[in-house]
């Protein structure tokens, strides 16, 4: 326990001192610098499915009726792989990318995901593959993911098997894959990889949910490590040749914190994404892309394979600003805390699209999907989670806000 609340100590009190003793914080420059849009500049074999896909892809979670301009401009500017599920607004997002893309299907790799549970039929999987096609006005779709995996026994379920064998045969599907980010997705990711089972995995990888990452930071600072196994899920996913796809690497994408810090051409943003692509065993990114300027920016990291000193410095300075505000969803030592079996890192979760990303339509739309919501929390004492977080989140001040704010 002691620990537990030094770590805490810690954090708080970096956040409150703006970082002052960490090595290489940035002074905040008068104004931040623009960048160069310059493109994809590197095109990775996603795995053994050997495609050659763009190094920073397009995420879609938050794309709207009416933004086929977006999706445009990234395929003008070299992107070739399109991320998108049958629940990202209501169905929009496929909607888009279908009109989108038409005279330029061969030339992309579409990847789209649905939910399944441990009682899905393979009927009714394909049934959902196939709006999925409809609204993306393709035959087939290059990887369909089980989506947001979080439990054994939904990628145990046989039918999912006979529900992929069965979609290949038809070539509605050529790869199949997983995404997840939640608390017990290490295990599932050890399943499906001891089974091979999938060819791809979308995991949430960022710089925050390395542990290696704090020691730099925090040097001989006694601490809890946050998700461990990542790495080496990653690593035992690419020994085996499966291809690997990081998602919500901005760690919270609270981009307005750093914008007085970023110099030298450099942004935070492509300072976490030189981060992820640094690592050799990662194939690519997607990442939500919401204006042709953010895309601009962002492609400003494409080809990056080191994490330069300035870009170190801007990870350090957003570590310190935002460590302990930010849930890392995957760590779940907050697991069994709360005896009314509230998920909290997918509670916290929704509440970063609410308050980081700034868009609450989406956030309510993802906490619709929560099998047991943070409605208990509104009558707790908050007593059973107090110190349930070994990064410093004071758990009870934040659920229920959160339930209040999206249910």
């Amino acid at each position: 326990m002691k620990q537990r609340n030094d770590r805490r100590q810690f954090l708080k009190s970096s956040v409150i001192l703006g970082g002052a003793s960490a090595v290489g914080v940035l002074t905040p420059p008068s104004h931040a610098q623009t960048w160069l849009n310059q493109g994809v500049q590197k095109y990775r074999t996603l795995g053994r499915t050997n495609l050659k896909v763009s190094d920073i892809s397009f995420g879609s979670s938050r794309l709207r009726s009416g933004e086929e301009d977006l999706v445009q401009h990234a395929i003008d500017l070299g992107i070739n792989y399109f991320d998108t599920a049958e629940s990202y607004t209501s169905g929009q997002s496929e909607t888009v990318i279908g009109r989108a893309i038409k005279g330029q299907r061969t030339q992309l790799y579409l990847v789209s995901k649905t939910i399944i549970r441990a009682t899905t039929s393979a009927d009714t999987m394909m049934r959902d593959l196939e709006g999925s096609l409809r609204r993306l006005q393709t035959d087939y779709i290059d990887v369909y993911m089980n989506h947001a995996v979080n439990n054994i026994e939904v990628v145990s379920n046989p039918e999912w098997q006979i529900f992929n064998d069965k979609a290949k045969a038809q070539g509605k599907i050529r790869f199949t894959g997983v995404s997840g980010h939640a608390g017990n997705l290490i295990n599932c990711l050890d399943y499906v990889l001891d089974h091979d089972l999938v060819d791809v995995m979308l995991v949430a990888y960022n710089f925050g949910q390395d542990p290696k990452f704090y020691e730099g930071l925090t040097r001989g600072f006694d601490r809890i490590a946050t998700q461990p196994d990542l790495p080496r899920i990653i690593t035992k996913a690419k020994a085996k040749n499966v291809g690997i796809v990081a998602m919500k690497t901005l760690m919270g994408a609270r981009l307005n914190d750093m914008r007085s810090y970023e110099n030298s051409g450099a942004t935070f943003a492509q300072a976490a994404f030189s981060w992820v692509l640094s690592n050799a065993n990662v194939d690519s990114l997607v990442i939500s892309m919401t204006s042709k300027q953010q895309i601009d920016e962002y492609l400003g990291a494409s080809g990056s394979t080191h994490v330069s000193v300035n870009a170190r410095s801007l990870l350090d300075q957003y570590a310190l600003l935002n460590g302990a505000n930010y849930c890392k969803h995957a760590c779940n030592l907050c697991e069994g805390s709360c005896p009314y079996g509230v998920p909290i890192s997918d509670v916290l979760r929704t509440r970063m699209y609410a308050t980081d990303y700034q868009d609450v339509d989406f956030a309510r739309s993802e906490y619709a999907l929560l099998e047991t919501n943070a409605n208990a929390c509104l009558n707790c004492s908050g007593e059973p989670c107090q110190n349930a977080c070994p990064n410093g989140l004071t758990i009870s001040e934040l659920c229920a806000p959160t339930h209040r704010m999206l249910a």
